[in-house]
């Protein structure tokens, strides 16, 4: 299979994301870069520079239709013409952020926005926004997949990449996420589930129970980090270090999920608006979050079992690649 062409443009963006591509464990970075895509630019990684790095840019502008990928990190500033963000010299002038999206955008194959600022906005679109910092998605007309993240895990970059190259487009959620990866909340397959259902909850960080009631936004983010961890081989996730999640794979993060470390408060998202005590509903799970009635019904329905065996199950999805890497192996 030959290897699809990756056009990586980052924008308003901390680099988080293509630090975490960086770190990819298994397949690792050079893997994918080496057998599985070819990486044509980055701004980041790139040893090209000036116009020789532009003409990289302009051969896809000008070249067939379909032949690459592209992925944007980071917003797009659109105040101030643009300007905020320009991506280098094209025809004698500078060529902004939105330039480069719009032009990229219109010759390839698929448009993947990695990480939360260029999928939702996130930490760069948050108030007061003086950069008018947008999403890839209202900025491109076309439809865009979103791979959320804060940073996003390199396992959730290089397994979308690699579904779109060697399958197509993965199934989506109602905000264009892979559900191979947002597919379930944290809250659903949290290892302190247990913990929850039991009433049991931590007074403050460090301590080895339940985390909601000192902010963790698991009830309402989807992503699989309670399976899939972080840094390497299921090393670790954040509540593994005993600190609630802050949603940060999350449409309304950061602003609608502060303070962090603060009980839910009232959710508010494009879709709904509820009360704390009702937000499992809104994220798919059949729970409710008065402690009382939820055991209750729990117990009733013979969830609570189910529940604290899938808990301790251990399964854990490595991903498409994974399973790739292992077959080319053998």
């Amino acid at each position: 299979m030959a290897r699809e062409k990756i056009v990586w443009l980052i924008t308003n963006s901390c680099g988080g994301d293509t630090h975490s591509f960086l770190n990819a464990y298994f397949p690792n970075y050079r893997q994918i870069v080496e057998e599985y895509f070819d990486l044509c630019y980055n701004n980041h990684l790139s040893a090209a520079e000036g116009n020789v790095a532009m003409d990289i840019l302009e051969d896809f502008i000008n070249g067939p239709e379909r032949a690459f990928t592209l992925v944007v990190e980071g917003t797009v500033p659109t105040a101030a013409q643009g300007l905020f963000c320009i991506m280098g010299y094209r025809n004698g002038r500078p060529w902004t952020a939105v330039e480069a999206v719009r032009d990229l955008a219109a010759k390839a194959r698929y448009a993947v926005a990695v990480g939360t600022c260029a999928a939702f906005g996130g930490p760069y679109a948050a108030h007061p926004n003086p950069t008018g910092s947008k999403p890839v998605s209202q900025i491109i007309t076309r439809p865009v997949i979103n791979v959320p993240g804060c940073p996003a895990h390199p396992d959730w970059i290089a397994g979308t990449l690699y579904h779109l190259a060697r399958y197509g487009e993965p199934r989506l959620d109602e905000y264009n996420r892979p559900v191979l990866f947002y597919g379930e909340t944290i809250h659903d397959r949290c290892e302190r589930r247990h913990y929850f259902e039991s009433g049991i909850f931590a007074a403050k960080p460090g301590e080895p129970w339940c985390m909601y009631r000192i902010g963790c936004k698991g009830p309402v983010t989807h992503a699989d980090c309670p399976v899939r961890h972080w840094c390497g081989e299921h090393v670790n996730w954040p509540v593994g270090s005993n600190t609630p999640c802050i949603g940060c794979t999350s449409p309304e993060f950061p602003d609608g999920v502060e303070p962090f470390f603060e009980r839910l408060p009232d959710l508010k998202t494009p879709a709904v608006k509820v009360a704390a005590d009702r937000v499992g509903l809104v994220s798919g799970v059949a729970t409710a979050l008065g402690i009382g009635a939820h055991l209750a019904a729990n117990i009733l329905t013979g969830r609570l079992g189910q529940t604290i065996r899938k808990g301790f199950a251990g399964a854990r999805n490595t991903g498409v690649l994974r399973k790739a890497a292992r077959q080319k192996k053998e």
